[in-house]
């Protein structure tokens, strides 16, 4: 890894990390590299900060650069959730409810989005 920020347990037993050198890198269970999410989904990050995993699979990433979360479904293309109201995204968690909390630093709170 290559400057390692935030991890993630994701739901096969493996787990999510975001790097600052701008990628997030998904491991297996055997902490064998599964995937870049840079290369798998031709995504360019910024700086990639927090990292979740929602209860499909699907990981999610705050971008403190361009002050967005991406979400990266297991197939298809990445989706973006948030692209305005923050201003430095860093840590993530989603709920079993459906709710994505997000740290914005920026503003010195913690947003709630559904």
């Amino acid at each position: 890894l290559q400057g390692p920020r935030y991890v993630s347990p994701a739901p096969n037993g493996g787990f999510v990390v975001s790097e600052e050198c701008g990628d997030v890198k998904v491991f297996m269970s055997s902490r064998k590299l599964l995937c870049s999410l840079s290369s798998k989904y031709g995504h360019q990050f910024g700086n990639p900060a927090g990292v979740c995993v929602d209860a499909d699979g699907s990981i999610l990433v705050a971008d403190e650069q361009r002050r967005t979360v991406h979400l990266f479904p297991e197939h298809g293309a990445p989706i973006c959730l948030v692209s305005a109201g923050l201003r430095r995204p860093t840590g993530m968690a989603c709920s079993s409810f459906g709710h994505l909390f997000v740290a914005d630093t920026g503003e010195n709170c913690v947003k709630v989005f559904k």
